[in-house]
């Protein structure tokens, strides 16, 4: 069964390839979803997926890419329910 979560993570996560390196993880994963920029400085990610994707998705999202620093992962409930496309994209 395909399951939606969202997440705002917060921290030094903008200008540090986390977006890319959110999609090349959700793409490992065969998770579909979205990682957009937010003026607060954090990080939105919507994805779709398999409970066990998403549960390692959210494992990695804890810590993020290498020049990251994750202070926080605030699980959104419910999640957007905006339409989304095939696949992990960031915006």
């Amino acid at each position: 069964m395909v399951r939606r979560r969202e997440w705002r993570v917060c921290g030094r996560v903008q200008g540090v390839w986390f977006r890319g390196a959110t999609r090349q993880q959700g793409r490992r994963l065969g998770v579909s979803g979205v990682a957009r920029n937010r003026v607060d400085g954090s990080v939105q990610v919507i994805a779709e997926g398999s409970d066990e994707a998403l549960q390692k998705l959210a494992q990695w999202l804890q810590v993020g890419p290498e020049h990251a620093r994750v202070d926080s992962v605030v699980d959104i409930d419910p999640p957007s329910g905006e339409t989304l496309d095939d696949g992990f994209y960031v915006a």
